[in-house]
């Protein structure tokens, strides 16, 4: 996670195009040679800081309480997971925003974020498969994951476009919530 770290800070200060991969190994404090042993290009580098962000999420759909039903977990996970309640998350969020608006201009590194989000559905399936007891991904249960992984991923990448906070009736989290709040006629499992 520290190279991670250090090629979004990199990115961020330098820009993509001016950063090296080994300028990221070397402040990261590690050989060029280490750098490739773990990432085949530079922009690969940052996709530890998206899939902790899908972790994030996961990890808050698996707490979401029981009772609750699919879109209902779904909404309590993505405002537990969203929300910039702390210094850290908002500098967090601060490094997705700046490193969406680089993949913008970046096919490479809009790669890494469509990878991201592709593992992020396939959690969440297994999640939604476990929260529903399925011994197998129906198509709706498949329809359902790829439909709420695409609402939060239209929240963060809109949420990064502009400029709002990212806390607050206009962060992030709340503009998750109402992305998946234009989903409540489909057929949840």
């Amino acid at each position: 996670m520290d190279i991670a770290r250090t090629a979004a800070s990199l990115f961020v200060a330098d820009g993509l195009r001016a950063t090296r991969a080994e300028d990221i190994a070397r402040a990261a404090g590690v050989a060029p040679r280490t750098f490739y042993r773990y990432f085949a290009t530079k922009e690969e580098a940052v996709a530890p800081l998206f899939a902790a962000g899908a972790q994030q999420w996961a990890e808050a759909v698996r707490r979401a309480p029981e009772g609750l039903s699919v879109p209902q977990a779904l909404r309590h996970a993505v405002t537990d997971a969203l929300a910039a309640d702390d210094a850290a998350a908002v500098a967090s969020l601060d490094w997705v925003r700046s490193l969406l608006r680089m993949a913008g201009e970046s096919p490479a590194l809009r790669a890494v974020w469509a990878d991201a989000c592709h593992a992020s559905e396939e959690t969440l399936l297994a999640l939604l498969m476990e929260r529903v007891s399925a011994a197998e991904p129906s198509p709706e249960l498949r329809l359902a994951a790829g439909v709420a992984s695409a609402a939060v991923r239209v929240a963060v990448e809109s949420w990064a476009a502009g400029d709002a906070p990212a806390g607050g009736a206009g962060g992030l989290a709340a503009l998750a919530v109402r992305c998946l709040g234009a989903l409540d006629g489909f057929p949840w499992p």
